[in-house]
């Protein structure tokens, strides 16, 4: 197991480098940069004229290296990472990229982990519910659920939920995490309740569209596995309906959604960009978006060098659970 670790992380580093360049040079791609963002605000907002604002650009420019070449620029963002963990400076927060992206990314992480746990729960127990009453009233219901949580957009659902919370309830506090008596104060149970207050809605659009994904995935395969023969043997050999489709069926059927994990890490990070945006929460998703839309390259790499590093883990973590729940990986693969 440890060599199998060792072995996929070194193949992760080549991968990672290479992803690192790409990713830099798209972003660099269009014309622009952080100083033309400076130009325009300080003829828009500051009443400069052109000449004035451009100076003030070109200035701006030279002092954080925006004048250098792209092969230059690439170097010193990837050689300050390698040697000193210096992920750049983020222009347009102020601040170390590595303080934006320590803000930002436990709290998405933690929110993304509670979504995908939810979903995943919820998702498999109805695709069981489902595929073992095929055909009857309770399976239409719930694969109008999941039909309604695959097609819904994620952005309708949450601007109906806004519409609903800050016209017809009356809601003010969103685009929080808490209320503002709670922001520094120490945990207790009234801190987490007031946390849930707040991020619900996210929770329950993001939940619902996984749980329509994993249980449209786990009742077909469900429904295929217990048509296969050594589930038909299991029965012949007398063992109870809830033993044969638990210990012989459903561990066959996940194989797919074991897979998925190795995609799901970077799609939680990002899979709430929409309703973020919408609920205007400081999370991964809106700093992507508004760092791209104002040039701040360093946040946007650095992020999308999180993105590429979470879909590596994801795979070697899919790797590890698909050997752990079948014997025929670990033979084959020699993973133990």
């Amino acid at each position: 197991m440890l060599r199998f670790l060792l072995v996929r992380i070194a193949s992760a580093i080549p991968i990672l480098f290479i992803l690192s360049l790409v990713t830099f040079t798209i972003i660099q791609a269009p014309p622009g940069d952080y100083a033309d963002y400076i130009r325009s605000q300080a003829m828009n907002q500051g009443g400069a004229s052109f000449a004035q604002a451009d100076a003030q650009a070109q200035a701006y420019r030279v002092e954080h290296g925006l004048d250098k070449s792209l092969p230059v620029q690439y170097l010193n963002w990837i050689t300050g990472i390698v040697t000193r963990g210096d992920f750049g400076y983020s222009m347009f927060y102020n601040k170390p990229v590595a303080d934006v992206v320590g803000e930002r990314l436990p709290r998405t992480l933690i929110l993304a982990l509670v979504c995908h746990i939810l979903a995943s729960i919820l998702g498999i127990s109805f695709g069981i519910i489902a595929a073992t009453r095929q055909y009857s009233w309770i399976d239409s219901v719930l694969s109008a659920v999941a039909f309604l949580g695959m097609t819904v957009p994620r952005f309708l659902m949450a601007l109906i939920i806004v519409y609903l919370l800050v016209f017809q309830l009356n809601v003010s506090e969103i685009g929080s995490f808490f209320s503002p008596q709670y922001g520094g104060a120490p945990w207790s149970f009234a801190k987490l309740g007031d946390l849930i207050h707040h991020v619900w809605p996210v929770v329950a659009i993001a939940t619902f569209g996984g749980l329509a994904y994993n249980m449209r995935i786990m009742r077909g395969n469900l429904l295929d596995t217990l048509n296969a023969q050594y589930v038909e043997t299991a029965r012949a050999k007398g063992l109870s309906e809830g033993a044969v489709i638990m210990r012989h069926a459903v561990p066959n059927a996940l194989h797919p959604l074991v897979m998925y994990q190795g995609v799901v890490l970077p799609y939680m990070l990002t899979g709430e960009i929409e309703t973020a945006i919408i609920f205007a929460l400081p999370t991964v998703g809106p700093a992507i978006v508004g760092s791209m839309a104002v040039g701040d390259v360093y946040v946007t790499a650095t992020f999308m060098m999180v993105l590429s590093a979470t879909l590596i883990v994801g795979n070697i973590i899919a790797d590890l659970l698909l050997a752990l729940l079948d014997p025929r990986v670990r033979q084959q693969g020699g993973a133990f």
